[in-house]
């Protein structure tokens, strides 16, 4: 639910939607990692001024945490192809 969420508002900012590729990595029990890909133009939309962007995605998963007591980390990185 929470990636697809994110890979959903990702595209929604990028202007190259289709470079846009979202992982989940289990660190640790109800601990996760989401990366986001995008090319290199897209980085900064993403990140936005100052991370305000970055911050507001964090904050609308942190609210996921109260319903599957899962905590979540995001990174934005860019695009290796």
């Amino acid at each position: 639910m929470v990636v697809e969420f994110i890979e959903y508002y990702a595209k929604l900012i990028a202007n190259e939607s289709e470079a846009i590729k979202v992982e989940q990595k289990e660190l640790e029990p109800n601990y996760y990692e989401i990366i986001i890909y995008a090319n290199s133009g897209d980085l900064g939309k993403l990140i936005g001024k100052n991370g305000n962007m970055i911050s507001a995605l964090k904050t609308i998963i942190n609210g996921c945490k109260a319903k599957d007591n899962s905590t979540y980390k995001i990174q934005v990185l860019k695009n290796e192809e």
